[in-house]
């Protein structure tokens, strides 16, 4: 009998219990800021070269770094490895690339290039002063073995990040 109780009890229970699910919103805002400041322009130094280095006829694309909070970001720059538009391609190309320092905001940002890391294709710098800081990367592409470029439009993109540590 205290069981048919317990057991209707618990059925009553289990009927009126309603579940609904609230929302909690919210925003944040930026507090590292990553902004495109000069386009990257291929040189053809050679018939198999194409650089941005400004030796060989290139424009070195630069990027701006605004860093409202210091020491909780870093940039992590990774250079071309693959073109994303360009004419077929039959034969291997090896890339090169880089990325340093190129202006700052505060003269204690011209650290960031000793400190940096560089692995594969990226370089990261540890944004630890607020501020601007411009990153200027380098970029070759070098095809085949002494096969020229064919002919027609090349492009290829760097990937800047602003990473919260």
């Amino acid at each position: 009998m205290f069981r048919n109780i317990l057991v209707g009890a618990v059925a009553l229970l289990t009927a009126s219990v309603y579940a609904e699910n609230v929302p909690i919103y919210g925003t944040v805002e930026g507090n590292c800021i990553v902004v495109p400041d000069t386009t990257g322009v291929y040189g053809v130094p050679a018939s198999d070269t194409l650089s941005t280095a400004v030796a060989d006829g290139g424009v070195l694309p630069v990027v701006r770094y605004d860093v409202i909070i210091a020491d909780y970001y870093k940039a992590v720059i990774t250079t071309p490895t693959a073109f994303s538009e360009s004419p077929p391609l039959n034969d291997v190309v090896n890339w090169t690339g880089s990325a340093a320092v190129h202006e700052v905001s505060d003269a204690g940002m011209s650290a960031y290039d000793t400190g940096k890391v560089e692995y594969n294709s990226t370089t990261e710098f540890d944004l630890t002063i607020a501020g601007s800081t411009w990153f200027e990367m380098d970029s070759k592409a070098e095809y085949g073995y002494d096969k020229p470029f064919p002919g027609g439009n090349y492009t290829a993109m760097v990937e800047a990040n602003c990473i919260a540590k």
